[in-house]
């Protein structure tokens, strides 16, 4: 009897421990649920839960074995919110990610928890925090003009994990080969650098030789050209090979990118610059130069090559520390004496390994086939234009623009007047004559051309685009009824009824721990006045974990069109895209009845008004796109 009446004050003690947990919890104004276990998440799709108060779908209540503390059940549902919000992007919705993450966010945060001091929420929230980051950019990102193209693994990363053994029998060889061929670095041949000789002989090491060898005849006259402008050994361009296998796109596991690897730090001391639209690690020949200079400096600090390309890859620093501490500034010692990072340690092997295989390639079983040296000319369109549309115009392929402009983040070139756009050789002057000449700056981002099919006519294209034929004939100064010849190229006006510039779309950028307003005003383009305006923000600090509106390139919407006194039918002859014969000039609300084949754009034109203005009285084109039929609040310009 005594011992039942012991289990049953145990049990009450327990009942009101949860009780306050819970009344804890209500004053917090967190709604926590139990961990899931193991076994249920396997079967749970978390997408079929109901939606909590924070509009997260929460886990499942599941009776614990023992009471989890609060922090326990607040991690356990902030994880639960966050795999919800990973299972909405992976299923191809990211709006409905980022509502996920943006929940678990603000319900962490206003737990009351100190969750950055917290070693057990600090890692779930940045967690959070990181993918609400990289998603978030993905989904305000959504059209192809805004994709970042993807990287490349950066092969030292590969070839630094792995581990040969030396063959013996190379060295007599690789000792030979090495006296046949000129060098203007020393090369030593120990076993270490045999090793890595001894897997550039292999299947796999030989095609990550031949390869980078292939791609590197497109940079190789440029950068020997630097190097000497710079005073460099000519041999350090197998740095290049051994970092990214002359890769522009090239990044590695600790975020350095480009043929020449650089951290964004190291690249900006150097004049490499990162924005939104542009990366300059990614540029060869900015990449290259700073390379040089940086390889210059580290030769002047340390005075021998070897420390000078350890340096380069774990930063003059360590190297040294590990002079200071043994007294030999000798690279082979401080290997020797294990006072090095590890991947630096083999960093330089892998080098003298990837010269000796080039040099003596024939020897090695090593094919090179190098391809032919980029040329281009250079031009500076002044403002944003989307790769497309000079695909288009100029009759090359798309692949080749980006190949030729690596540096380019978007489809779009930034709204920067000294920004040089890369083309095929000898398409410089055709610039001028099918662009410059021929579609209005302000339209470069929103307007096509469209080479025209056989028995294609205005209609089916103004069909296919979303755009009026009236449109389509005004921008070619053609009659409306015009038959079209197969194999002519056309404009086509505001692609997809978004007549905006690219710079109009807004982008929800998620604050994370190391940004200021400075620096993401210097990576969008834009001005900290801008961002603070777009955000009604009127200090000079930002929070980590804050979103902010930002319109890259610093145009947060575009202006409605000015009244003009010349006849706008009169500005056809230019290509510049009119408005209707007769616009209609409104100074009170009207109720416009959309019909078949009508826009926003040419409602708006129309008007006299702006897209974004039409939007703004109509809320409901928010939700879906424009339909014949619908009632559309026309507002008096401002």
């Amino acid at each position: 009897m005594k011992r039942r009446r012991t289990v049953f004050v145990i049990l009450a003690a327990a009942l009101t421990l949860g009780l306050a947990g819970c009344d804890d919890s209500v004053r917090r104004r967190v709604q926590v649920v139990p961990p899931v276990t193991s076994s249920t998440t396997a079967r749970l799709d978390v997408r079929s839960l109901p939606l909590n108060t924070f509009g997260v779908r929460a886990a499942p209540p599941i009776i614990p074995l023992a009471r989890p503390d609060g922090v326990s059940r607040l991690i356990a549902w902030g994880e639960a919110a966050y795999q919800a919000g990973l299972l909405e992007f992976k299923a191809g919705h990211p709006s409905h990610a980022q509502r996920d993450f943006d929940a678990a966010i603000k319900g962490l945060a206003a737990s009351g928890f100190d969750i950055q001091n917290d070693p057990r929420m600090a890692p779930l929230y940045n967690r959070i925090l990181e993918s609400a980051h990289a998603y978030e950019l993905a989904a305000a990102t959504e059209t192809d003009s805004f994709v970042e193209p993807p990287s490349v693994p950066a092969p030292i990363d590969e070839i630094a994990a792995m581990e040969v053994a030396p063959d013996p029998a190379l060295r007599a060889l690789a000792t030979h080969a090495l006296a046949r061929v000129p060098h203007d670095l020393p090369i030593v041949v120990n076993d270490t650098v045999l090793s890595y000789l001894n897997f550039f002989r292999s299947t796999r090491g030989r095609a990550i030789v031949e390869s980078g060898l292939r791609r590197g005849g497109r940079y190789q006259d440029m950068i020997r050209r630097v190097f000497r402008e710079e005073g460099l050994p000519q041999d350090l361009i197998y740095l290049a090979q051994a970092e990214s296998g002359f890769q522009p796109q090239a990044l590695s596991k600790a975020g350095a990118r480009g043929i020449w690897q650089f951290m964004a730090w190291r690249g900006r001391e150097y004049g490499l610059q990162k924005s939104w639209w542009v990366d300059d690690r990614q540029d060869p020949e900015k990449s290259t130069r700073a390379a040089a200079r940086h390889l210059r400096d580290l030769y002047g600090q340390f005075g021998d090559w070897y420390l000078a390309m350890a340096a380069y890859d774990c930063g003059p620093g360590n190297v040294s520390k590990g002079i200071e501490r043994t007294g030999y500034a000798d690279f082979w010692e401080l290997y020797k004496r294990n006072v090095l990072p590890k991947e630096t340690k083999n960093y330089v092997p892998i080098i003298l390994g990837f010269m000796l295989a080039a040099k003596n390639a024939q020897q090695f079983g090593i094919e090179i086939q190098p391809e032919s040296p980029l040329r281009a000319d250079l031009v500076r369109p002044g403002s944003p234009i989307d790769l497309r549309l000079v695909a288009e115009s100029l009759d090359v392929d798309l692949d080749t623009l980006r190949t030729l402009n690596p540096s380019l983040l978007r489809m779009v070139t930034p709204a920067d007047e000294e920004f040089e756009l890369r083309l095929p050789e000898g398409m410089g002057a055709r610039f001028d004559k099918e662009i410059a000449e021929a579609i209005p700056r302000d339209k470069w981002v929103s307007w096509r051309r469209y080479t025209v099919g056989d028995g294609e006519t205005l209609t089916q294209l103004a069909r296919k685009f979303k755009v009026t034929s009236q449109a389509i004939a005004q921008a070619n100064s053609i009659e409306p009824d015009a038959e079209l010849e197969a194999g002519t190229k056309v404009i086509i006006p505001a692609v997809g009824a978004r007549p905006q510039t690219a710079f109009g779309n807004v982008v929800r950028y998620r604050v994370r721990k190391t940004d200021t307003l400075q620096s993401l005003a210097d990576e969008f383009d834009v001005s900290v006045a801008e961002l603070k305006k777009w955000n009604g923000m009127r200090g000079d600090r930002v929070g980590q974990g804050v979103r902010l509106k930002i319109y890259p390139g610093g145009h947060a919407a575009p202006p409605a069109p000015k009244e003009s006194k010349t006849p706008v039918a009169q500005k056809a002859s230019s290509h510049t895209l009119a408005a209707p014969e007769k616009p209609v000039s409104t100074a009170t609300p009207v109720v416009h009845k959309v019909k078949p084949g009508e826009t926003l754009w040419s409602i708006a034109q129309t008007y006299q008004t702006s897209v974004e203005a039409v939007r703004r009285a109509n809320r409901f084109l928010s939700t879906r796109q424009l339909q014949a039929g619908d009632q559309l609040m026309i507002l008096p310009p401002r």
